[in-house]
């Protein structure tokens, strides 16, 4: 097998990646859905209520994750997704009900955004640390990889149907169909065979373990400095759902079905970036950094796309940077933690990944209505350029890294600690270049 698809070795995986690309699918329909009934139907091309629908959305992760966290790292994992599972399942199919009777409303929504964030801060940690349970731990880099390559190809097919569904048959009948889609992964859950499970140590009830966790980050400057990056980047920048709303709709006059087809093509990247990444066995904080950079200029050349085609195509690159971030800090985290300690460090990252969310999205919801939905994508460009640089420069500085770029030789870009001797390849780089100026000092004379 391929060794970007090492995971799927593990039939308790696959079960897992099956059931999680349905459901995935299913959830990226709702997204569509949910942003298409506030922005025309519930409101007159609002922003705001987008942004505020999506902030409603991600606000318990502020609250809870901290809990959830510590919840992971308790309890069995597999039997609490399955009572997550089941209850965004109900919440999915109760405000589909109210669409399809006719009697929703904005107040509606917003409830229903705040309930489905309160199960999915349980959700988040749970699921992202239950990949430990189902591989090695020399596979698991690459199954956090293939995770977000099942997101991602779920972000690919997930809009594009929304779009059509919306078009063909109304937006109640998307939030059923997400519903039914949850029975997936709880029949993947079920099947699972509990034997082949990794053994993983459950942290016992006692005090202080949210401050223990708290801790354990706190003194760990390489995670900082990923959270930092992620925490900028996803408050700002990682706002498509909101952006691409209303740059189909008020910038290119365009219906749901292109819309649909931003998030599509925009997964196209992110398909790529993810599998990519599954194929680095072990991802680095130098890594998550560029990836920041990279999101910074692709989202600023997308921002200044003059048609619909164009902007649809500059979504691939910016799929790509951003996958390869978001991919890249969740496995050097996971990779790096004590297993024991890996739900409540997750649940951190879960907190300034998603927690961001509340804060980005109403306020580039309000630079889309004041300034124009351009400059609602050059703020996220922005602040990406400045925290990777910034990142950069203090990395350099405190972890005393040298940083070197040859045009002539490979690799082109070496970083090394300065107070390491150099390995075998370096010693070899050296030579060739301290040669290649000599001979290019010889031709002078």
């Amino acid at each position: 097998m391929s060794p970007t698809f090492a995971s799927l070795r593990y039939v308790n995986y696959r079960l897992w990646f099956a059931g999680a690309l349905v459901a995935n699918i299913g959830t990226w329909m709702q997204r569509v859905a949910q942003d298409w009934l506030v922005l025309t139907v519930l409101t007159d091309d609002s922003g705001v209520a987008v942004g505020i629908t999506t902030a409603l959305q991600f606000a318990p992760v502020l609250f809870l994750s901290a809990w959830a966290g510590l919840l992971a790292d308790r309890l069995d994992r597999r039997k609490l997704l399955i009572a997550t599972q089941v209850s965004l399942g109900i919440l999915a199919a109760g405000l589909g009900l109210l669409v399809l009777s006719g009697h929703v409303q904005l107040w509606h929504v917003y409830v229903f955004a705040f309930l489905l964030g309160c199960v999915s801060a349980i959700d988040g940690p749970a699921r992202q640390t239950f990949v430990a349970d189902m591989v090695p731990a020399e596979r698991l880099a690459n199954a956090v990889s293939l995770n977000s390559a099942s997101f991602n190809a779920a972000r690919l097919i997930g809009p594009g149907i929304a779009g059509l569904s919306i078009a063909w048959v109304g937006i109640g009948w998307v939030f059923v169909i997400n519903a039914v889609t949850f029975a997936s992964t709880i029949f993947a859950l079920t099947r699972m065979r509990t034997d082949q499970l990794q053994p993983v140590p459950h942290a016992v009830r006692g005090k202080g373990q949210i401050r223990e966790g708290i801790a354990y980050v706190r003194g760990r400057s390489d995670i900082l400095v990923v959270m930092a990056v992620v925490c900028v980047v996803s408050t700002f920048g990682l706002n498509f759902q909101l952006t691409s709303a209303v740059m189909a709709r008020t910038e290119f006059g365009k219906g749901p079905e292109e819309y649909g087809i931003l998030g599509s093509v925009l997964a196209i990247g992110s398909l790529a970036g993810a599998l990519l990444a599954a194929r680095r066995e072990r991802p680095r904080v130098r890594l998550v950094i560029g990836a920041a950079l990279a999101f910074g200029v692709a989202t600023g050349v997308m921002a200044l796309m003059p048609t619909y085609e164009s902007y649809m195509l500059a979504c691939i690159p910016v799929g790509l940077a951003s996958l390869t971030l978001l991919t890249s800090a969740n496995a050097t985290i996971q990779t790096s933690t004590d297993p024991a300690m890996r739900g409540r460090v997750m649940s951190l990252y879960m907190v300034v990944f998603l927690g961001a969310t509340p804060v980005g999205s109403p306020l580039v919801g309000w630079v889309a209505e004041t300034l124009g939905p351009r400059w609602a994508i050059g703020v996220g460009s922005i602040a990406s350029l400045l925290v990777a640089s910034a990142a950069a420069v203090w990395a350099i500085r405190r972890w005393n890294v040298e940083v070197r770029y040859r045009i002539a030789a490979r690799p082109h870009l070496t970083i090394r600690h300065r107070d390491r001797e150099p390995t075998e390849a370096e010693r070899r780089a050296a030579t060739a270049d301290a040669l290649r100026v000599q001979q290019l000092g010889d031709r002078a004379a």
